[in-house]
Parts: structure tokens; sequence; C-alpha cells
């Protein structure tokens, strides 16, 4: 056993009904150490966090502080924070229209002949963000500070109902470089403190700028433990992904409707700009072409979708539909212009699960046309009919509520939804997450056949092995940036997880 950890996890398991969402999976952190939790979606860090934090029960395992003479089991996350465990999410949880230091001692304020004592809770709340090189009027609303300065007072909290594990969620997300560096200087002042930072983020630079240590997960299995100074980035990349180096053969694709070089443009994008994901970005994707966008969680792939979509309002930059520079506020803007979108999380933003199959097919190009051209029963059974035939979705009838059809069959209905618009360009974002293989594999033919037909794709996916079968050029984002741009002949493990790492392998 390592005798400096402060912290030590063996063997955990937790099931979710049909998912194994942990696996034997270890975890160790040391006092006075920053420590990455790294993973794709799926890979168990969100249940490990919960599993430490009370959120949730788990199987099998123990969880073991420093200088405690049992196992703990937290069943709360009240029970974590006495136990020593506090986190602090993404999005903070404290209270904008109360005081910063209300926000610092709600639930344990000082009393003084049973009201709050206003002085001593301000007075101390000046000592505790001043330890932390804070300097700030603790009477004001905390509505009124920067959100990186909410998450550094949040932190404040957690040093002071002396924590001596903090999980920091996420903190980054939404911070300016500025604050990224203050926040980071507060989490070395806190290491220096022999506080354990558990600090889970998708950015791999600020990871090899400030941790010490990384713990891979993928599949709710532990990778490995590795020293920072230990694992080059694209190795890093290659653990997360679950990839060796090896390069895999690419099925052989037709050829796409036209020659790239003399197609026209269908869609360009210039200077596209949204704060806080998406830094300024030039894309011109061509007629019959298939588009792939690469990149870790939260490199942005999805950001840029939405905001060409107009699912996400560009803050800056101009949107060119076949040479023609058009306004995209809203999605219903981009469906008039040939656009059409599968979107990445298809039950929470793609189908409507009370709605029968039908009505799922049929409501994009109802709301194109508008309420005042509606479509007829007899046109929407016949639409219908038409895709069911065309994908092979398996239902029970037309009329069978979405939600009762499985994953694969619901992401069929949704590309139907969109193919019934008749696009120009289609945005797929991850279309065969979550389903079995020969959907899969019927997905991806069909992504082809569309691009052979004249229709432009823009395809993302975390699998590399589906982007190099169906991309015909992929595009490389990091940090809400292009980082790197592969024609076809160039695509392949290693060359994407190099540009995806920032460079080559020792990096």
């Amino acid at each position: 056993m390592d005798n400096n950890a402060i912290l030590t996890m063996r063997h955990i398991s937790k099931n979710f009904p049909g998912v194994v969402a942990l696996s034997d999976v270890d975890f160790t952190l040391r006092s006075g150490e920053i420590h990455a939790l790294m993973g794709e979606n799926g890979a168990g860090k969100s249940t490990l966090i919960k599993v430490l934090t009370g959120v949730e029960e788990f199987e099998a395992g123990n969880i073991r502080m420093q200088g405690m003479e049992h196992d703990i089991i937290n069943k709360s996350p009240q029970m974590a924070q006495e136990n020593g465990i506090s986190t602090v999410y993404q999005e903070v949880n404290l209270c904008p229209n109360l005081s910063v230091a209300e926000n610092l001692f709600i639930g344990r304020e000082p009393k003084k002949a049973g009201m709050i004592d206003w002085k001593t809770m301000n007075k101390k709340s000046v000592e505790i963000l001043g330890n932390l090189n804070i300097d700030i009027d603790v009477t004001r609303s905390l509505e009124h500070y920067s959100l990186a300065l909410q998450q550094m007072i949040a932190i404040a909290r957690a040093v002071d109902m002396s924590a001596k594990v903090l999980i920091l969620d996420e903190p980054t997300s939404s911070l300016d470089e500025h604050e990224v560096e203050k926040l980071f200087q507060l989490m070395r002042q806190l290491k220096a403190n022999g506080v354990g930072i558990v600090f889970v983020t998708h950015f791999l630079e600020q990871v090899y700028e400030i941790c010490d240590r990384i713990t891979v997960l993928r599949n709710g299995c532990l990778v490995g433990e590795y020293e920072v100074e230990n694992l080059p980035r694209v190795q890093l990349v290659a653990k997360m992904m679950g990839k060796d180096f090896d390069d895999l053969s690419a099925i052989k694709k037709d050829q796409t409707a036209c020659n790239k070089k003399e197609c026209e443009s269908i869609i360009e994008a210039k200077g596209l700009y949204h704060a806080g994901t998406i830094k300024p970005f030039d894309l011109v994707l061509k007629k019959g072409e298939v588009i792939g966008l690469s990149g870790l969680l939260g490199s942005g792939r999805s950001e840029l979708a939405r905001a060409i979509y107009g699912a996400d309002k560009p803050d800056d930059g101009e949107l060119f539909v076949k040479g023609t520079k058009i306004l995209v506020s809203a999605p219903i803007d981009a469906m008039k212009h040939g656009m059409g979108y599968l979107p990445e999380n298809r039950k929470e933003e793609g189908i409507i699960p009370e709605l029968s199959v039908r009505e799922n097919i049929v409501i994009a190009l109802q709301a194109k046309k508008g309420m005042f051209k509606l479509l007829s029963k007899k046109e929407q059974e016949e639409f219908t009919d038409k895709y069911i035939e065309l994908l092979q979705i398996k239902t029970a009838s037309r009329e069978t509520p979405i939600k009762q059809l499985s994953g694969g069959n619901q992401q069929k209905v949704i590309l139907g939804r969109w193919l019934l618009t008749n696009p120009d360009f289609l945005i797929l974002d991850e279309p065969t997450r979550g389903i079995d293989i020969g959907t899969k594999t019927e997905i991806q033919k069909l992504v082809l056949k569309l691009a052979s037909e004249g229709m432009s794709v823009m395809f993302i996916s975390s699998e590399i092995e589906e982007m190099i079968r169906t991309c015909s050029r992929m595009i490389v984002l990091r940090d809400g940036r292009k980082v790197g741009e592969l024609e076809e002949n160039e695509l392949s493990q290693m060359s994407i997880m190099k540009a995806i790492a920032g460079g080559g392998e020792n990096e």
C-alpha cells in the first residue's frame, strides 16, 4: 500500500440495468498531488465520482481514507463531506442571490444569542479567502462575481470544511485562459497544503500543465495509472480510445458524385465563433463529400456542428450555402437552406418519445413546409412506409410509439426524418453510438451511398475505425480549435491520434 495515499478505492464495481458502469476499478490519490481522471464518454469517470461522494451505492469493493481504521461507505454527499471529501462541479452549486460570506457558511452559520453573527461570519470569510489569496468583498452577492471566482469560492468553502480530498469536475470548461491560470494557482497552493485533488477534464494541455499522475478508465474498466512525465500525449489518447498504433485498412469507398476540386462548395464557414466553445473557425464542405470531425470529448466537434446548424447561435463569423451568405439564427433557418441535423443525444434532442414512428418521421418536413401547408394523413403514411422499408426499421407498425423501439431503430427513424426533407447537407453527430454492429454497418453504408448521390455529410464519431471507413476528409479539433486536416490518403489511426494529442509521438 502507498504510505502517502490519502484515499484508496479498491475493486469498485457498479452496475445499472443492462450496463456495467464500473468493473473492478482501483484508484489511489496521494496527499498533496493533483491526479487527472481521464476517459471518453461512458468510461466510468462520473460513476466513480458518484460512488466516492455518496451519490451512488456500489456493489463491490472498498474505500478507505487515510487515518481511518475502517472502510468508508458514503451514503450521501453530506456523509462524504464529513469524511473529508468535497466536490466542486462545472456548474457551481452555490446560491447566486446570497452573499459570498453566506455561501461560504451556508448551513453552518456562526450564531450569537440564537441569531446569525454577521460580523463574525464576514470576518471569518475574509480570512478564509485571504488564506487562498482571494481579495473580494464578501458582503456582495455571489452573482456579482465571475464564474471563475464563484468556483474559487466553492473551493474555499470545501477547504474550510476540512476537505482532505477535493474533486474538481470539469472546472475549466467555461473559463478563459486568464481565469484558468488563477484557478491553477489556487490548485497549486492547495496541493502544497497537502490536499489531494482529483481533476476531471477533457483538456490535454491542462493535464500536462498541472497534474502529477493520470488514471485512465475505458468502458467502466481501469486501463492504468501513470506518472504524467512517463505518458506521452499520443499514448494517452490511444489508451482513452482503446486503439493501437497500427493502421487499419480502410474499406474501399465508392467514388463521390464528382471530383472534390471541381465540385461546388455546399457549406463554407469563415471565422465562425461561439464564446466558450469554438475559436474562430474556417471550413469548406464540397458537394458529395463526407467530412469527419475528430477530437476528444470537449474538443468542440458537436459545438461546431450546432453553431453551423443554428442550435447554438454563433457570436461571430459568416456562413455561406452554395456561395450565398446566409443568417442562421435558429434550426428552422438551417432547414430552409437545405440542412439536416441528427444530434448526439437522440433521447433528449432527437426523438419525441410519446409520438409515433410516423409522427417522428414527418415532423421535420412539416416544420419546413409551415403550419399552413399541412401534410395529409395519406402523405404521412406513404412517406413513413417508404423510410421504414428503405432503412429496414423494425417496428410493429408506423403508429408504434418510438419509445418502444430499440436505440438503433430510433436512430434510423431520425435519419428517415431528415432524409425526407431532401437535404443538401446532413450533420450526423455520433449516429452509431449505442447501437449494434449490424446497424452501424448499415448506417455507414447509407452515408457512403448518400455521398455518392451528391449529398454532403458532416460525420462526427468517437470511433476512429468508423471515421476512416466513412470519411473522405477529416478535420481534427482540440480545445475548440482546428489543429489538423487530413485528406483521405492520410487517414490512419496514428495520424489522427497524433493530431488530437498535439504533434509527435513523444510530445
